[in-house]
């Protein structure tokens, strides 16, 4: 991973808070890759954040991350108690566990997501959850603030989402974190080497990382040894399920106008043939086949 950062420059904190030192390079793009003409939307709710310090990897005895996509992939296979032995366990979105717990494990350390993509129904139950919150657009700042002040999230608001939200999120507001936009960055720019910034009128232009990448990336900061699970796009098998959960079918991904799914499994599979990350679940590079 420090051959595939080599063009780069470390990223000091992934998380933000009240004692982050900001450097110009987080306000020369505008979300997700930085934060452009919103310097006191983000101290706002930096103002509300605690000062974090589990960011730092390493120590004496070493710790392993598992990354648990919501690939279809992870139905059947039974290796939730698996997972469940990760020192770290980070979620994406409103993947769930209640109900699928004997595939997906039952633990959470991280659940890493945008408004839109939150539970809907919070099933993570662990103490030592965290909660970590990815800006896309300006009115992500306001439903951010709102779950961690525990205000409703206004009307008006909502109009602006491209889906519903969740109003709440049942947790201390020491447990949320607020991503560095510079992992996802590092991620569109470094790693996967993509164009600098594209917006355009709606949307973005397939230069924008998934989630799930970005959490890889996060995790290579977090911890000493990183595996996935439920990671891999099959575009071959329209028929197949696009997630371990709901009715959504693979072809949904073949009309994905935001994210380059062909670049970043490129990406993926050489980081598990070279044993950088490994596969779990063998959707990215089956070593075990």
């Amino acid at each position: 991973m420090e051959a595939e950062h080599s063009s780069s420059t470390a990223v000091l904190k992934p998380f933000l808070d009240k004692n982050t030192h900001l450097n110009e390079q987080i306000f020369q793009y505008p979300p997700p890759f930085g934060f452009l003409h919103m310097k006191n939307k983000l101290q706002e709710i930096m103002d509300l954040l605690p000062a974090s310090s589990e960011e730092r990897r390493g120590g004496k005895d070493c710790r392993r991350c598992l990354v648990i996509g919501n690939g279809g992939i992870l139905k059947g296979l039974g290796l939730g108690p698996l997972f469940n032995q990760f020192d770290t366990i980070i979620r994406l979105n409103s993947g769930p566990v209640r109900g699928f717990s004997a595939d997906v494990g039952s633990r959470t350390s991280i659940r890493m997501s945008y408004p839109e993509g939150s539970p809907k129904v919070w099933d993570d139950t662990d103490s030592d959850l965290r909660f970590v919150a990815v800006i896309y657009k300006s009115i992500d700042f306001h439903w951010l603030r709102a779950m961690i002040t525990k205000m409703s999230v206004a009307l008006w608001d909502r109009l602006f989402f491209w889906q519903s939200v969740s109003t709440s999120v049942p947790l201390k507001a020491s447990q949320f974190r607020l991503l560095n936009p510079e992992i996802i960055r590092e991620t569109a720019f470094d790693l996967l080497h993509y164009p600098s910034v594209r917006e355009r009128i709606w949307g973005w232009d397939q230069n924008v990382p998934t989630l799930g990448v970005s959490a890889l990336n996060l995790a290579t900061y977090l911890c000493d040894e990183v595996s996935l699970a439920g990671f891999g796009y099959n575009l071959s098998r329209k028929d197949a399920p696009l997630h371990y959960y709901g009715n959504s079918l693979m072809t949904s991904m073949l009309k994905e106008a935001m994210h380059n799914v062909r670049t970043e499994t490129v990406f993926l599979k050489r980081l598990v043939a070279s044993g950088s990350i490994t596969d779990l679940t063998g959707g990215v590079h089956c070593n075990f086949c």
